[in-house]
């Protein structure tokens, strides 16, 4: 990385401090400089990005939700990593699907008017070369990289756009009833202080968490490309299963980070790259463990897009390329089981249906193999198979990896299946490797088998 804030020891002689500035410790003679020549690259040239129609929809059906009322959705801000450095960032959800601007610190303000709202878009303004902005600040263009200005952001986002620096100010100073989406931006929620109120700003996240839950074409064009590179991403990793066993899971957790990374945005969420008696532990992201020979490999991994739409793909697989006699009695069960699944997804099915369809078929499984006692009612009825098959056996998919995680329960668990919605299949079975329970030839195996489903018109269609 460069020289800590932008200043060298050459630099560091003491001058005047420039009044409402940031010119210290420069001559200036080098201040002057800094300020001159550059050439202008302001865009005047920019069409909108492709989801400006559809953000512009979403927000209408958002001012509808609450009339009169002021609305405030914020990007969020950097997060410190260790001192000086940050993490890379990731513009929360809400105001990615308003919006469709990823940049840090931005707000979204929804100023109500007699017949609906106005819409502002906050946005950090192009880096001021007058005042050492450009160079002296640790964010300032010189060191992050350029910005869209004010302008470009309006030709960009089809919104009216003004300096974030001023929003807090602006929004607390106005007099009506406002709501804000929590745990983005403490600085505005600082600024709005008393006047918030939690019960009233979960409706407004709730709302639009339900509101997600059925995609337009645009995401679901996007939820196809994450799960096209997805793909390719675990073809990437099966080609190299032989130099992971020379390493570790993380050569194949790098593996797929690099398919991420060139064509998306990043990973939708840490991978899960679980070798051997790993693969029974469902959230297992260290990564650290060896890869044997006659193991299995559970691979739980998605590519994000650059526009945040992100795939949830998993694959368990035989290391060497051919399951054993219990691997694949076991693998046989578990796809039986997100076939099941799969088959009861369609239009106008309850969302629990294929959930329970998969349960029953591994449950008929541990009860054929003498695991757990019969009948098979019985064992749904107490839920004795869950010792063995742990989770739920999917969920939305969307801008977030477990998409619209807070809608109302009526609308999503207990609710029915439209065209639109994206969800994962993904039934398991994990037999722990101390898993008295079971006969020693199960323990140490884990299987989850996963894929994305669109609920269409006629039925599903696998988004791979």
């Amino acid at each position: 990385m460069g020289a800590e804030n932008g200043q060298s020891a050459e630099q560091a002689q003491p001058i005047k401090q420039r009044k409402n500035g940031l010119y210290r410790g420069v001559s200036e003679e080098l201040a002057a400089n800094m300020r001159a020549g550059w050439a202008d690259t302001e865009r005047a040239d920019l069409a909108p990005i492709e989801q400006a129609p559809n953000a512009a929809r979403r927000r209408a059906a958002l001012s509808a939700r609450f009339p009169g009322e002021r609305l405030v959705i914020p990007a969020g801000n950097l997060k410190t990593r260790s001192n000086d450095t940050e993490y890379s960032f990731r513009a929360s959800t809400e105001y990615a699907y308003l919006t469709g601007d990823l940049t840090q610190d931005g707000v979204l303000v929804l100023e109500p008017i007699a017949d609906g709202h106005d819409a502002v878009l906050y946005l950090l303004p192009r880096s001021n070369r007058e005042n050492g902005e450009f160079w002296l600040d640790g964010q300032g263009e010189l060191w992050v990289g350029r910005r869209p200005g004010l302008r470009e952001g309006e030709a960009l986002y089809g919104l009216a756009c003004r300096d974030v620096r001023e929003a807090a100010t602006e929004v607390a100073r106005a007099g009506a009833d406002v709501r804000i989406v929590r745990g983005h931006d403490a600085g505005l929620e600082s600024a709005l202080g008393e006047r918030l109120n939690a019960e009233r700003d979960e409706e407004l996240r709730i709302f639009l968490a339900d509101e997600r839950l059925v995609k337009d074409e645009f995401e679901i064009r996007q939820l196809q490309a994450a799960v096209d590179s997805t793909v390719r991403g675990f073809e990437d990793v099966v080609r190299v299963l032989d130099r992971a066993e020379a390493t570790s899971e993380r050569y194949i957790e790098g593996t797929f980070f690099l398919r991420a990374r060139v064509e998306g945005n990043d990973v939708g969420y840490g991978s899960i790259c679980a070798a051997g008696p790993h693969a029974t532990t469902l959230h297992w992201v260290r990564n650290d463990g060896p890869v044997h020979a006659g193991d299995l490999l559970l691979l739980d991994a998605g590519v994000e897009t650059h526009t945040l739409y992100t795939a949830d793909v998993t694959r368990t697989l035989p290391i060497t390329g051919r399951f054993t006699e219990f691997q694949r009695r076991i693998y046989d069960a578990v796809f039986a089981a997100q076939e099941a699944g799969i088959a009861a997804v369609r239009p106008g099915a309850k969302y629990r249906e294929f959930h329970d369809e998969a349960q029953r078929v591994l449950a008929e499984h541990l009860v054929a193999w003498g695991i757990v006692e019969g009948p098979v009612e019985r064992v749904l009825e107490l839920g004795l198979q869950r010792r063995w098959t742990l989770h739920g056996t999917g969920h939305m998919l969307g801008l977030d990896v477990h998409d619209c995680a807070v809608a109302r329960t009526e609308s999503y668990v207990d609710g029915a299946l439209e065209p639109g919605m994206c969800l994962t299949v993904e039934p398991g079975l994990y037999f722990q490797a101390d898993d008295l329970t079971v006969p020693e030839e199960y323990r140490g195996i884990g299987v989850r088998i996963e894929d994305d489903i669109l609920v269409t018109e006629h039925g599903t269609g696998a988004l791979q």
